[in-house]
Order: C-alpha cells, then structure tokens, then sequence
C-alpha cells in the first residue's frame, strides 16, 4: 500500500477513535445522577456507565492499534504481518488500516 495512503487511512482512524473517545469521556457517569441512587428501581445508569466503560477500554485498545501501525509505517513494516512477515492484502488494509495479520492468520490465531 501507498505510505501517504495508509498515512490517511490511520489518520482517518485516530481522528474517530479520538473522537468517539472524547464523546464517552465527556459524558461521565450517569449512575448516581439527579435523585436516583446506584441500583434504586428503573435505574438503567449502571448498567449504561458500565456499557461505556467497556466501551473506553476497547476504545483504547483501539487507539493503541493505531500507533502500533503508526510505527509500521514509519519502521517502514506496514502491510507486513507481524506473525509471518508476508504482505497484508490493501483491501484487508482499506476495510482494517490497524490489521496486524493476514486475514488466514487471524482466524488462526485470533485477533
């Protein structure tokens, strides 16, 4: 793949991850909120902030994926697998800018 392309590509990816980061992070907690305490009845907080908590934590999984590429790509190994070595298909890359293996590697070994 193209350097400035897969340079857009991640660029592209740590903007929405960023983003959608910020937006989680913004909002806070709703559980304790207003007159409700923690587990009073109809109180569906708890269960939303522990819903965004598992969503920041894959959030910054997220993030760190993207600098991991980041540093392929500057290392010059983008688009190379860190399993084997062999080139990671630019439509794998395009749909997946983070992908760190080939997609017969992935479901060999997992994610």
């Amino acid at each position: 793949m193209d350097p400035e392309r897969a340079r857009e590509l991640l660029e592209r990816e740590r903007t929405r991850v960023e983003e959608s980061l910020a937006a989680l992070q913004r909002e806070g907690p709703l559980e304790g909120d207003e007159r409700l305490e923690p587990g009073d009845v109809d109180s569906e907080d708890l269960y939303q902030d522990e819903f965004d908590a598992g969503r920041i934590e894959d959030l910054r999984r997220q993030l760190a994926a993207v600098q991991r590429a980041e540093e392929r790509l500057a290392a010059g190994t983008y688009g190379l697998s860190v399993v084997s070595g062999n080139p990671i298909p630019d439509a794998r890359l395009e749909a997946l800018p983070t992908a760190e293996t080939t997609i017969e590697e992935s479901e060999r070994y997992g994610p």
